[in-house]
Parts: C-alpha cells; sequence; structure tokens
C-alpha cells in the first residue's frame, strides 16, 4: 500500500473582489504545466443560484520525482457568489467576474505509489527499514520540493489577485 505523506496541511487563501475566472483557471493550468504535473481534475462542478454562480473545482496533479517517491499537490477551489459586471477601464469596458474565492492548498509525498515493496512481509519490513535509515535524506529532499511547489503556487495566485487592478 502506497505512503501518503502530509507535507502541507491546508494552506488556504481567501479573496473576494473582482476578478477573472477564466484567467484565473489558465494561470493554475499553466503553472501545473510549467513545472511538469499531470493534471487530474477529480470534480468540476457548477451551480446556478438566484444571487449568482457557485464554481467547485478539486484538483489532484502529480508529478512523479523517482521510481518511488511522486508530489501530489490537491488543490480546491471554491467560487460563491460569482456574477458577471461591466466595468469600465481606461475608455473601454471590459466584462469580467466579481465574487469570492477559496482555495485550499495541500502538499503530500507518496512513496512507493507502485506497491513494489509489499508482496511480503519480510520485503515490506524491510521498506520500513529502508524509509528510515536509508533513503530518509532523499525523501526529505522529496518532501522540501513538494512544499516549495505548493508555496510558489500559493504566491502566484496571491499575485495575480493582487495585482489585478481595474
Amino acid at each position: 500500500m502506497t505512503e501518503r505523506k502530509i507535507v502541507i496541511d491546508t494552506l488556504q487563501l481567501n479573496y473576494q473582489g473582482l476578478f477573472n475566472m477564466n484567467e484565473l483557471y489558465l494561470i493554475i493550468d499553466k503553472w501545473f504545466r510549467e513545472k511538469g504535473y499531470d493534471k487530474y481534475e477529480k470534480k468540476n462542478f457548477e451551480h446556478v443560484y438566484k444571487d449568482g454562480k457557485q464554481i467547485e473545482i478539486e484538483m489532484e496533479p502529480w508529478k512523479k520525482t523517482t521510481d518511488y517517491a511522486k508530489c501530489i499537490i490537491k488543490t480546491n477551489i471554491l467560487v460563491t457568489n460569482l456574477k458577471e459586471v461591466v466595468i469600465k477601464k481606461d475608455k473601454f469596458t471590459v466584462k469580467t467576474n466579481q465574487g469570492k474565492i477559496l482555495i485550499t492548498f495541500m502538499g503530500f509525498l507518496e512513496t512507493d505509489y507502485e506497491g513494489r515493496w509489499e508482496s511480503k512481509a519480510w520485503v515490506y519490513f524491510l521498506r520500513t527499514l529502508f524509509d528510515q535509515y536509508v533513503y530518509r535524506i532523499h525523501t526529505d529532499k522529496f518532501e522540501g520540493y513538494v512544499a516549495e511547489d505548493v508555496n510558489h503556487l500559493y504566491n502566484t495566485i496571491k499575485a495575480y489577485l493582487n495585482l489585478q487592478k481595474y
């Protein structure tokens, strides 16, 4: 059975105001492609209510670092009260969105994801010893990669939302 270690637990980003939902999604998608993550979108729902739309997106992209370990960034995006508004920017009118965004990030390091070390009890015991004493240096390095990637994605989205001026 694969072992999933939590590296970053529930890093949240809250925002309320004007933004472009399509651009936000494209920025996140582009970031995952540039960093070499394989995108896996678990759910993507859109609910329409009287006071606006609600969008729920749950992504779990992953990247293999070695044949033994892979990095996973779980990203939950919840957009509520999403409305389309028209604003004036310079001399032009621009259609954009307004609403509340809550993005939650979690970073995981998954080891033995192919289940190679589980054939027999003594092999599983060797895996435990191997993880504790031999491979610990590499595991710590991979955990650092996960933490760095989650923080970089967080800062990229935060910069987009704070620099977006109308």
